[in-house]
This record gives structure tokens, C-alpha cells and sequence, in this order.
């Protein structure tokens, strides 16, 4: 079983990228060599609950499924909030990490926390972990592919970046993000020979517009074989992943999908029975990858 790093992180620093997305600057107290240098790099970050210093987590340990029993062991009324975030930046030579936060109100734990915290403020952070990772590399499928297209919302925004940036140079990729508005554009400092087409819904709620459908729908792709890279809205998700298979005839093998959320639904919401039967096709998925056959 892969090891399960659990450290505190601290917050140095928050700056607005845009008027909707916090990128805040934490110092963790211990952090593997690995973190921050592959593109989505995903963690758990836990929020302590009202009244609460610091999250109560178990110590961490060498067997994760022994730690996340310990953690669900942990009192309802005790147990941190646990969501999972994208390492935006690691700057070289430090225990300094960035992670990204969409600001949508008090709707939830984690932009409820981003909304109030200030330097000094604590989370816990669970991970960078083999188990949170396909088998097979995010980086060797684009690398093996002729281009790149990307779809998602604005909560698929830090993955977005960390993967054009850390694009080869010209190497070709092709982007689909919804957002709020004009506002919530962001730069990207990348080699690869990128198009970036922003989507903005001005005034229709988050999960309730189809243009991030109806834009790649219509789009036409560039020549050659894409890997595809899809999050955001589970909805819109599923919706996307199945045209790409049924439609313009891509191998499952070749998208990477992620429901990163779920419309009228949190986290901490029973899965639907949607939800499991994508989980149990992602988990034969990567069961044939990792087995090195066809699926």
C-alpha cells in the first residue's frame, strides 16, 4: 500500500488572481521532493470545523487505509472537512506551496475557509499520493499523443495551468474553459503552441449552462490523435467524455476525466448511481493500465 503523507500547512500570503480565484501561499511543515513538479498534482486539504485551531487528524502511517479508518473513526462533529485541491506552484527549494480557490460565497466548507483566512491560518494536507494517481502517467499520454484538448469550468482552472505550462515547446493544445465572466480570464505562461477559448456564462449560474458542451461539440479539432483532459461539473463531464467516444470515436484510454463537482450536490452528499458507475469504469480503467492491457 503507497504511503499517505500527512503534514500541517500554514498560510504566508493570499492574492486575488482574479476576483473569483484566491491563490494562497502555505508553508507545510514536512513536503516530499516530488510535490509541485508534475502537472495536477492533486491533494486532500482538510478544514478544521467551527471552534477548531487546527483540523483533528490521525498521525500519519505507512498503511493509508489504515489511516483514512482512523480518520472516518474520528467524531462526525470533530472530523475535518476534506476536499480535494490541485498544487498550483511549488516554488524550487522550499516547503512553499500554491493552491487556487474559486470564491463562490458561504456555500461550502473550503471557500467559506478561504474567504475568512488570513496569514497564520491552518489546514491539514493529505498526500501528494501514488493512490490518488493513475498508473499510467498524466505526462507520458500527452507526450503520446499529437495534441492536447482540455475542457472545464473554473474549479478545473489550477489543473488547466499547471498542464500548459508544463507543455513541451511546440507542442499543440487545444482549450475549452467556462467562467463567470471576462473577469475570471488568467494568463498562462507557457512554450506550447496553445489556443484558449474562454467561455463566459454572464449572470447563468455555475452548473447550469451546456455552452462548455455545445463549444467542444462544435469545435473542429486539430489534425492528428488528442489526448483529452476533461473536469469540472460531473454533469457536464460525463456529457463531454461521452461525445468524445461516441462521437469523434476517441479510445477511452486517451481521456482523462474528473467530476470535480456535483450540480445541487456537495462532497459530502451520498454518491447517485451515476456517480458509482463512473467510478467503477475509472476504476477498470486504471486496473487495465496498470495490468499494461487493452481495457
Amino acid at each position: 500500500m503507497a504511503e499517505l503523507p500527512v503534514s500541517f500547512i500554514q498560510v504566508t500570503d493570499i492574492t486575488h488572481v482574479t476576483p473569483r480565484m484566491a491563490r494562497v501561499t502555505f508553508d507545510a511543515d514536512q513536503i516530499d521532493d516530488s510535490v509541485g513538479h508534475a502537472p495536477d498534482q492533486q491533494v486532500k486539504l482538510c478544514f478544521p470545523r467551527s471552534g477548531q485551531r487546527l483540523p483533528v487528524l490521525p498521525e500519519q502511517g505507512d498503511d493509508a487505509t489504515s489511516w483514512y479508518q482512523a480518520f472516518l473513526a474520528i467524531p462526525e462533529s470533530e472530523r475535518p472537512w476534506m476536499r480535494s485541491f490541485t498544487i498550483r506552484r511549488r516554488r524550487p527549494g522550499t516547503n512553499t506551496v500554491e493552491i487556487d480557490f474559486v470564491l463562490h460565497g458561504d456555500t461550502g466548507p473550503a471557500t467559506s475557509w478561504a474567504g475568512s483566512a488570513r496569514p497564520g491560518s491552518q489546514l491539514g494536507m493529505v498526500g501528494p499520493s501514488a493512490i490518488y494517481s493513475a498508473p499510467v502517467s498524466l505526462t507520458d499520454s500527452i507526450a503520446n499523443s499529437e495534441w492536447l484538448l482540455l475542457a472545464g469550468d473554473e474549479t478545473a482552472l489550477p489543473a488547466i495551468g499547471t498542464l500548459l505550462e508544463a507543455l513541451p515547446e511546440g507542442a499543440h493544445a487545444l482549450a475549452f474553459i467556462e467562467v463567470a465572466d471576462a473577469a475570471e480570464r488568467q494568463n498562462f505562461e507557457t512554450v506550447g503552441n496553445t489556443t484558449v477559448n474562454w467561455l463566459y456564462r454572464e449572470g447563468t449560474p455555475a452548473g447550469q449552462s451546456d455552452m462548455l458542451i455545445d463549444a467542444v461539440r462544435n469545435a473542429e479539432f486539430l489534425p492528428g490523435r488528442p489526448f483529452a483532459w476533461l473536469a469540472g461539473e460531473s454533469g457536464a463531464v460525463r456529457a463531454l467524455r461521452r461525445h468524445l467516444v461516441n462521437d469523434r470515436g476517441l479510445d477511452k484510454r486517451s481521456i482523462d476525466f474528473s467530476g470535480y463537482w456535483r450540480f445541487k450536490l456537495t462532497q459530502d452528499d451520498a454518491p447517485t448511481t451515476e456517480d458509482m458507475a463512473e467510478a467503477q469504469e475509472r476504476l477498470a480503467e486504471f486496473q487495465a493500465a496498470a495490468d499494461g492491457r487493452p481495457e
